[in-house]
């Protein structure tokens, strides 16, 4: 018995490499019918799974998407929360890491030195703060004393003024701020000047601890900006997460970032996953095409198979193995030649090259697969054929 199963499926792969090596020209046909299929599928669905990173990304550089803000704030703006909130925030999450901000917002009268001018503005009191600092104190042309250079001013007494407010006050870069609020006040020199279209144009911002101590309000914060990167679900649960580990602030999502990055991620999902049903349809109907002809030339093999006791189970058998091998094989190279593409798509489409992404290149070539057993049914009709009909020239 086992020499028995040996020898017929050493028979059945014989049968197999002359049906494959049959008609070339048709072989070759499917393959390049369903190599195309499989590079257009992976190249699409690389880059529909590449947009959830890009557009995340995309959307961070628009700045903090989570607000914590004290209980019941006002539009005053006159509640805190306890600077020892920023430790109940984790910054370490499955997508990323957290970038944090602490800010205290007061409002001050500033005076310019140079010219004389004064205005009442909002102090924006900034954690971190050195970013901007160590830039802006490295551009700036350093004050000579008659023993040398004098020593640059310490990141607490540097400032940042918008564009607007030194407009107001009369203020270029590198001039004396005075800042006054009720029986308090500091002074800072204008490290840079910051245009973005917003209400940060309208302010100066400063240090957060040179903030705190203008306030008269030690250890005490205004609001935390957080850029929490992820897909919209992965930010609301970090949301809620957060909410339960500080009760006593209000947590707040800045919905037209997460929701507006969901809406444009389901529609190119959408888009794409369209695109890739269409493309799997009409290759699916060209490999039918010729499977059609094939089952129109193997009348007379099946016949014979049948004739000497082929069962349909094997005739079907051995035809579904034929497809499976031609969508392996044009999946296979399909899916490289697709992933290779969709690195161009993804820099013509985002501006950067889309990153290749394994689990894509299986999921191309079963879907070529499983598109070439399917275009097979028409050989199906070939298990039905009786063998007299066959050699009478009936059927």
């Amino acid at each position: 018995m086992t020499a028995l199963r040996a020898l017929n499926r050493a028979m059945f792969w014989r049968i197999l490499r002359r049906l494959l090596g049959a008609n070339r020209g048709r072989l070759f046909v499917m393959l390049l019918a369903l190599g195309a299929g499989a590079a257009v599928t992976a190249a699409l669905l690389n880059l529909q799974v590449d947009a959830k990173r890009r557009l995340t990304t995309e959307f961070r550089t628009f700045g903090p998407n989570v607000l914590i803000l004290p209980k019941g704030s006002s539009a005053s703006g006159s509640e805190t929360l306890a600077e020892s909130v920023i430790h109940s925030v984790p910054v370490n999450v499955s997508s990323g890491r957290v970038t944090v901000m602490s800010y205290l917002y007061i409002v001050a009268n500033i005076s310019a030195a140079q010219s004389g001018k004064s205005v009442t503005a909002v102090v924006a009191g900034s954690n971190p703060f050195g970013i901007v600092s160590v830039t802006a104190l490295s551009s700036a042309t350093p004050a000579t004393s008659p023993n040398g250079p004098a020593p640059a001013p310490s990141p607490e007494r540097v400032c940042v003024a918008g564009t607007r407010f030194a407009q107001q006050v009369g203020a270029q870069q590198d001039a004396e701020l005075e800042l006054t609020s009720g029986d308090h006040s500091d002074s800072c020199r204008v490290a840079n000047l910051r245009q973005t279209g917003g209400p940060e144009d309208d302010r100066v911002e400063i240090g957060l601890r040179a903030a705190q101590r203008l306030a008269d309000l030690p250890g005490r914060i205004s609001m935390v900006e957080l850029t929490v990167p992820g897909t919209p679900g992965e930010i609301q649960n970090y949301i809620a997460d957060l909410r339960n580990r500080i009760p006593e602030a209000e947590v707040r999502a800045i919905r037209q970032f997460t929701e507006g990055e969901a809406k444009i991620y389901n529609r190119i999902s959408g888009l794409l996953t369209a695109t890739v049903g269409i493309v799997l349809l009409l290759t699916a109907l060209c490999v039918m095409a010729a499977m059609t002809n094939v089952a129109i030339e193997r009348r007379m093999d099946v016949g014979l198979m049948k004739a000497i006791g082929g069962t349909t189970h094997s005739v079907v058998r051995l035809f579904l193995t034929e497809a499976a091998l031609l969508g392996l094989a044009g999946g296979l190279i399909g899916a490289t030649a697709g992933l290779l593409l969709s690195i161009g798509l993804g820099k013509a489409v985002f501006g950067v090259a889309a990153r290749p992404r394994l689990i894509v290149y299986p999921v191309a070539v079963g879907l070529t697969m499983l598109v070439a057993i399917l275009s097979a049914f028409p050989l199906r009709r070939l298990a039905s054929i009786r063998p007299a009909s066959v050699f009478r020239g009936e059927a």
